[in-house]
C-alpha cells in the first residue's frame, strides 16, 4: 500500500516537472494541534510547533508541492480502559520531535498576487526523537508505549497567496498505527495552521 501510494506521486511529480511553467521555493513555519486516537484510553490535544521548506511545481492550475519540516507532535492520555470493562483515570503523555516529509498535489485559482489553493497528498513522518511518561495504570499493557520510527498519513486542506505570503490550513489523519503493538492502535491526528514566504 505504502509503495503504490508513493509511486503514484513520484510519476505525478516527474510528470509535473516536465510539464512546469512555474518553479517557487519559500520556508514556513507554524503551529501543530496534535492528538494520537487510541482505541484503549482517552485523550486530549496537545500544541506542537513545525519549521521547514516547501517547493511548489505546476501551471496555472495544477501544482506539486514536496515539503519538509521539522515539527513536534504529542499526547496527553486522561483515562485508561481496564481489561475487566472499567475506565479509570490515568495520566500518560507522549511528545515526538518528526521529520515531516508530504507530497501534495494542489489547484489554486485567483489573479497573480491574490490566489487561493486546495491540496492534498501523503505524508511519511520519520521520528526523531520520542519523550513519553505513563502512570501505573497503563502497565498491564506492556508494549502501548513502544513507538515505531515512523508513520503515513492524508494531508487536506486549503491556502491563500498574498504576493510572497502564504498561509496554510491543514488536517493530517493518521492512516498506519504509530504504536508498536499488535493490541492497541494509536494514529496520530493534527490541525496545522503555517505561514510560508516565497523566496524564489
Amino acid at each position: 500500500m505504502k509503495k503504490i501510494i508513493f509511486s503514484i506521486v513520484f510519476l505525478t511529480l516527474g510528470w509535473a516537472t516536465s510539464q512546469a511553467q512555474t518553479f517557487n521555493l519559500g520556508v514556513k513555519a507554524g503551529v501543530n494541534l496534535a492528538k494520537i486516537n487510541a482505541d484503549f484510553a482517552s485523550e486530549e490535544n496537545r500544541l506542537g510547533y513545525q519549521i521547514g521548506a516547501w517547493a511548489r511545481i505546476g501551471g496555472a492550475s495544477f501544482y506539486v508541492q514536496p515539503e519538509a519540516y521539522i515539527g513536534s507532535k504529542g499526547n496527553k492520555f486522561i483515562s485508561v480502559q481496564q481489561d475487566n470493562g472499567n475506565e479509570v483515570t490515568a495520566e500518560g503523555k507522549v511528545k515526538f520531535t518528526t521529520l515531516d516529509i508530504p507530497v501534495l498535489l494542489g489547484t489554486k485559482f485567483g489573479a497573480k498576487n491574490l490566489n487561493f489553493r486546495l491540496m492534498a497528498g501523503p505524508v511519511i513522518s520519520f521520528v526523531l526523537d520520542e519523550n513519553s511518561s505513563f502512570n501505573s495504570a497503563y502497565q498491564q499493557a506492556t508494549d502501548f508505549s513502544n513507538y515505531k520510527n515512523q508513520a503515513l498519513g492524508l494531508q487536506a486542506g486549503a491556502g491563500v497567496d498574498v504576493g510572497s505570503i502564504s498561509v496554510d490550513l491543514r488536517y493530517e489523519a493518521g492512516l498506519s498505527n504509530i504504536s508498536k503493538s499488535e493490541k492497541y492502535s494509536q494514529k496520530p491526528n493534527l490541525f496545522q495552521l503555517s505561514l510560508g514566504f516565497k523566496i524564489l
